[in-house]
Formats: C-alpha cells, sequence, structure tokens
C-alpha cells in the first residue's frame, strides 16, 4: 500500500470533454485525511488467498453466469455458451460459467494471469475481499485524489496528453471499437497490474485496464457534497465505478481519466470490472 497525505485538492471537472449528465462537475475544493491505498488492484493470486481462506463464492459463480465482451470469446462459444447479449450494447455477452476463475466461461482460467487484476467481481464481492483484508473500499473522493498523484485538474494521472511523448501510458482500446482492436499498447485484454509507470503517489494502473469499485452511492453529489471526507449520497441502488478499462476508446467511453465516473448495481459483474482496497491511517 501507499501513503496518502492529508491534502486539499479540486475534484471533479468543469472541462467540455466529459459527460455533464455523469455529473462530473462542478470542480470543486475537497478536505481529506491521510490514508494507504493499494498500489495495484487487487489481482487474481490475492483474490484467490481470499478465496482460499474463507471459500468465498462470488456472485457470479452464484447466479452461474457473467458479462463477457464478445471479442474474447471463440466461435464454439458464442454458439454454445452465450444467453443473450445486451440491447444496444451487443458486445456484452451473457456467458453460462464465466466468473473470476473462469474469465471467459467454461475451459479458460486464470494460471497464466495471476498478477493480472481479478474481474468479474461484484461490489458486493469487492466489500467482502476488503473486510476480510482489514481494509475497505475507497471513497469516490480518495480514488480521484489518489489518481491524480499530486497534479492538479490534469485529464490523466500523468497530465493531459493521452500518449506523453508518443508513449502508452495506460491499457485503453486501439482502432476501430468494438470490431477492431490493433494491440497497439500490448494488450486485448487486462494487463498484469504494473505494466505501465506509476503516477506521483506510486499507483499503478488507476486509469484504464480494469474499472474500480469505490464505496460511494450514485448521484449527481458533487453540488451537495460536504467540504471534507465526503462519503456519497445516503440514498440510491448503485454504486460508483472509476478508472475507465481496456474498453475504453474515445468514440464510444471517453472515460479513462481522472475526472469521470460511471456506475453498476452492485451484484453487477463484467470482464472488465475490478477493485482496489484503502485503510485509514
Amino acid at each position: 500500500m501507499r501513503l496518502i497525505p492529508a491534502g486539499t485538492f479540486l475534484m471533479g471537472t468543469d472541462g467540455d470533454y466529459g459527460f455533464a449528465a455523469d455529473g462530473e462537475g462542478p470542480a470543486h475544493a475537497v478536505e481529506l485525511a491521510a490514508f494507504h491505498i493499494d498500489a495495484t488492484g487487487v489481482t487474481n493470486e490475492q483474490f484467490n488467498a481470499f478465496v482460499n481462506a474463507t471459500g468465498y463464492r462470488t456472485e457470479s459463480e452464484r447466479f452461474g453466469w457473467s458479462y463477457v465482451f464478445f471479442g474474447h470469446l471463440t466461435p464454439a462459444q458464442l454458439t454454445q455458451s452465450v444467453r443473450s447479449t445486451v440491447p444496444g450494447s451487443e458486445w456484452w455477452c451473457r456467458v453460462e460459467g464465466a466468473s473470476w476463475r473462469h474469465p471467459e466461461g467454461a475451459g479458460s482460467t486464470i494460471k497464466q494471469r495471476w498478477e493480472r487484476p481479478v474481474v468479474h467481481v461484484s461490489w458486493h464481492d469487492a466489500n467482502a475481499y476488503a473486510a476480510w483484508a482489514g481494509k475497505r473500499l475507497p471513497t469516490e473522493a480518495e480514488w480521484e485524489y489518489a489518481a491524480r498523484g499530486g497534479l492538479e485538474q490534469t485529464r490523466f494521472p500523468w497530465g493531459d496528453a493521452l500518449e506523453p511523448e508518443g508513449r502508452h501510458a495506460m491499457n485503453v482500446w486501439q482502432g476501430v471499437f468494438p470490431t477492431r482492436n490493433t494491440e497497439a499498447d500490448g494488450h486485448f485484454g487486462p494487463a498484469p497490474v504494473k505494466s505501465y509507470k506509476a503516477n506521483g503517489y506510486g499507483l499503478y494502473q488507476m486509469t484504464g485496464n480494469v474499472w474500480e469499485w469505490c464505496f460511494d452511492r450514485w448521484a449527481g453529489y458533487y453540488r451537495l457534497s460536504p467540504p471534507a471526507n465526503p462519503t456519497g449520497p445516503t440514498g440510491g441502488e448503485r454504486r460508483v465505478m472509476r478508472g475507465g478499462s481496456y474498453l475504453c476508446h474515445a468514440s464510444y467511453c471517453n472515460r479513462y481519466r481522472t475526472d469521470a465516473r460511471s456506475s453498476n448495481t452492485p451484484d453487477s459483474a463484467t470482464t472488465n470490472l475490478g477493485f482496489r482496497c484503502v485503510r485509514d491511517v
């Protein structure tokens, strides 16, 4: 874990490059107490240790299925394992047997993926792991403060350039979404958690790779948010996700930014959704 010092930062954005409907603004000052945060997203190896110690079964395992990106499925899986797709986003397939152990369904494995972030974990699953580890999920404000790495109002953890000096700095979609990924950044799915340079706080892949669950409930909250240590609204079913993923592209999901936000229901799980934990000082 890395120690994030207490301080005040500008959260959110007033820029015109984001999504107003997501409640990304207004930019507002937030004061936070110091906290520790995982340097990387929780890996398959770490989650496996939790399961071995507790016998925990994720919601995807209990449901018997999870959502998988169609580009990661073989022709046989597409015809035999897919039970339905999401209307309007048909690249999301409901795959029987998909779970954190079997990311693409029956026959797939994590044996060569120990250093990749665990996926197919719901908010409830992430919360259970955090409690077992003596930690908790980060608040949305803590997540953004840490992701910025000490920089003020930049789009990415390293600055404003998507590809600084022509280098890929995170794992996002390259090419034409969703049909052609050139893999110019070297990855077609989740990358090992230390694949790119850490930010100013020593944190890896706060943007891109996989979405990360936060503690907060989802709402357009910034205008009502308290100025110190906000923990989100008290009502609402959905929970906040941050950071974007390897499926994000400027033409489809320009949310691989430090100020971008999204949400999902707490029992949802997908092949591009994981988490990291924090601990109070």
